[in-house]
């Protein structure tokens, strides 16, 4: 008995005596992890120009600059440090390089830094909008889908201006690469925060050659906010053109994909009425007819109430009175969506609502011979709506 008991033990201790670990690990202390990466059209530093004038140059075309936000800030100093004027110093830094390779520019990091840079925690990626009106976004984005330590759920989005003044916060407390990121929590609050897309879907989308938007980023006083996005082409893979906050606001209508958010609009004495979304469900319909020309029909419905008015028309809970103020909220968005829907099939020639997706779903044999030119194709498709939007309250109180 006392042998059947001993030999499990000593089986149990040979086993931990055998584990060696995670071989492969590191100490975060020795990496530079970078959050959030950059791109820009070439514009050295004066960093770098000092650099290259003392001999720090090599074989290179500055077609790019690349800047990366390197957190933890071990290596520069106590995060916790504050400055003469009494205000906390970042607890991130932000170094970029120019170049014209952009793994080149991240192995480049290696002889400024003293600890190797590494993406497993990648965050966002910002790519200006002038940098993508000049190289395709396949290019750019190359080594990023190829490289086994970003991480495909890094979300991409396009900047107004610079794209490196996007790292830049006034709040010393504050990563920006975390900010930006959660930031897209608040969908439900509004549907002028689009979705996003992500690494993996971007390389799905370029590889089908569908046209789409990225979230438009802008920066001001250190301050950031997403407005509108930016068309990217799916042929060219360059920028052809922004939508408004309006537009993203529609597209999300269009597609089913409306969290939450309102529709303000006004009413016939150009007063403020507003109308808080509850639910909404929207459905694509695609069909081809006896040309082989595909049709489509949108029908949004929504429920809501009635939240906020700058006139008490007395009697507002009376059925005149909101049938009123649902026909003026569903002109409102129809004016929008007709706004979208001229941006697509005239102004840019481009289709990103999900209309080719439904299409290919409904009707498989006739996407095929489509979809190689499919923008093309929905620049003259005709497309019905019918919307129809029920207010069910007025908020909390009783008229």
């Amino acid at each position: 008995m006392y042998r059947r008991r001993l030999f499990p033990a000593f089986l149990a201790t040979a086993l931990l005596m055998t584990e060696t670990g995670c071989w492969s690990s590191k100490e975060i202390e020795d990496l530079s992890m970078y959050t959030a990466l950059t791109m820009d059209t070439g514009q050295p530093s004066k960093v770098e120009q000092t650099f290259e004038k003392e001999g720090g140059s090599y074989l290179k075309d500055n077609k790019i600059t690349v800047t990366i936000e390197i957190v933890p800030k071990k290596s520069y100093g106590n995060s916790n440090k504050t400055s003469d004027t009494g205000a906390k110093s970042p607890n991130y830094v932000n170094i970029s390089e120019t170049g014209d390779s952009v793994l080149e520019i991240l192995r480049q990091f290696a002889i400024r830094l003293d600890h190797p840079v590494i993406g497993h925690h990648l965050k966002v990626i910002v790519i200006s909008k002038q940098l993508l009106k000049e190289q395709r976004i396949q290019s750019l984005m190359d080594f990023v889908l190829r490289d086994n330590d970003i991480r495909p759920s890094s979300l991409i989005l396009m900047s107004e201006g610079r794209a490196a003044d996007t790292l830049k916060t006034k709040y010393g407390d504050e990563i920006p690469a975390f900010h930006i990121r959660g930031m897209t929590r608040n969908r439900f609050r509004t549907n002028r925060i689009m979705k996003g897309i992500v690494i993996s879907e971007l390389d799905a989308l370029m590889h089908s050659k569908k046209s789409f938007v990225l979230q438009n980023i802008v920066e001001a006083n250190q301050e950031v906010e997403f407005s509108g996005g930016g068309v990217i082409k799916g042929d060219t893979g360059k920028w052809v053109g922004n939508l408004d906050q309006e537009d993203t606001e529609s597209i999300a209508w269009i597609m089913g994909d409306v969290k939450g958010g309102t529709l303000k609009t006004y009413d016939p004495d150009h007063q403020t009425v507003t109308y808080e979304i509850k639910s909404a469900k929207s459905k694509i319909s695609a069909k081809v007819n006896k040309d082989h020309e595909p049709e489509f029909h949108v029908s949004i419905e929504s429920e809501g109430r009635l939240i906020e008015k700058w006139k008490n028309p007395g009697q507002s809970s009376k059925k005149e009175y909101l049938e009123k103020m649902q026909g003026i909220f569903e002109e409102r968005l129809s004016a929008m969506i007709q706004s979208l829907m001229q941006k697509m099939q005239s102004e840019y020639k481009v289709e990103v609502a999900g209309f080719g997706e439904r299409l290919s779903v409904e009707e498989p044999q006739e996407w095929k011979k489509l979809k190689d030119h499919w923008d093309e194709t929905f620049s003259r498709t005709p497309v019905t709506f019918d919307i129809k939007l029920t207010i069910t309250d007025f908020g909390s109180f009783i008229e």
